[in-house]
């Protein structure tokens, strides 16, 4: 399900950086991006901070090894990430 106003109600500086993105990648920014973007203080800067800890933080995993899940799941669930 999209949230309307996460598809069409960025703020100017969110909407330019999302109209590079499509352009520079040749296809429709996903889903997630647009979700992190909106109202960042909110959502996006938060997320991303727990998702760097999660990433990057002390682990008995390895780094590659959290990429590795990461990676696995995302095309489990058909996600371009």
């Amino acid at each position: 399900m999209r949230v309307r106003a996460v598809e069409h109600r960025h703020r100017l500086k969110q909407k330019l950086i999302l109209t590079l993105i499509r352009i520079v990648g040749g296809r429709r920014v996903p889903d997630v991006v647009k979700t992190l973007m909106y109202r960042p203080e909110f959502f996006g800067a938060p997320q991303c901070a727990w998702t760097q800890a999660v990433m990057r933080g002390p682990s008995d995993w390895s780094i590659g090894d959290r990429e590795l899940f990461a990676a696995f799941t995302s095309r489990l669930n058909k996600c371009v990430f």
